[in-house]
């Protein structure tokens, strides 16, 4: 244990095959089911090869291979436990509801750019609807994009993916920006003083007009001068807000 190196930064700065998440950290790791399926057959991991594995919440360590399965890799540490820094200020993305595979479009994305969290909002001129069947079933596909993006961009933090909620529940969060073709650029917005953004993004039509008023106060960021998808809007805050988080020290 003592020899071990004492990796920093985050997965991503490690020259690895590929990127897991497991339950835990242990010094010996035996990845089965879909993750291992995919070690396997899609990233072809082979014995003597780096591994680099997470738990979702900022912990990571660096593996080798030393067996592989039909379906299975099993690892052994290289390191001790690392910690990603969180990006600060911390980026909540709250959606409204969209058709189709396009909430599964904006996690993946969100994912890959860093968003510490997800919401999806039921939003007057929402077209979609989720009953408590469907939003139990549609969650969990979605935190799975989620773990699939985050092992993608190498991530050791996943995000929180949450809703269907309101959007009186959004407009309570502190340093709320609202996605808007008229608004001002990522560099005029001010950093909060605490915590991070939350940014709230219509659906197709916008806001109506007591939303518009129950977000009258937000500060207003620019996402192009054109009229966007509910998804490419929230992809779009997301990209422009990111150029200024920077890993907490």
């Amino acid at each position: 244990m003592n020899d071990r190196a004492f990796p920093i930064g985050s997965p991503a700065d490690v020259a690895a095959t590929a990127h897991v998440f497991v339950e835990r950290l242990d010094d010996d790791v035996l990845v089965t089911g879909d993750d291992g399926h995919h070690l396997v057959r899609v990233r072809r991991v082979r014995v003597g090869e780096t591994v680099t594995a997470a738990d979702g919440y900022g912990r990571w360590r660096t593996y080798v291979a030393t067996a592989t399965g039909r379906g299975d890799v099993t690892l052994e540490a290289l390191t001790e436990v690392a910690h990603e820094p969180a990006l600060l200020p911390g980026l909540t993305v709250a959606c409204a509801l969209t058709k189709g595979e396009r909430p599964e479009l904006v996690v993946q994305k969100l994912t890959e750019l860093g968003a510490d969290g997800v919401f999806l909002v039921r939003a007057a001129r929402s077209v979609v609807r989720w009953d408590a069947d469907r939003e139990a079933t549609a969650l969990e596909r979605l935190r799975r994009v989620a773990r699939e993006a985050g092992a993608q961009s190498r991530r050791a933090r996943l995000p929180v993916i949450d809703g269907p909620m309101t959007l009186a529940d959004v407009a309570a969060a502190d340093s709320l920006l609202v996605a808007d073709r008229r608004g001002v650029t990522a560099e005029e917005i001010a950093l909060p003083a605490g915590g991070g953004w939350t940014v709230a993004v219509g659906p197709e039509g916008g806001f109506d007009d007591d939303e518009e008023h129950l977000l009258a106060d937000a500060p207003k960021l620019a996402v192009g001068r054109l009229v966007l998808r509910a998804e490419t809007a929230a992809i779009a805050a997301a990209a422009a807000l990111a150029g200024r988080r920077d890993p907490a020290r």
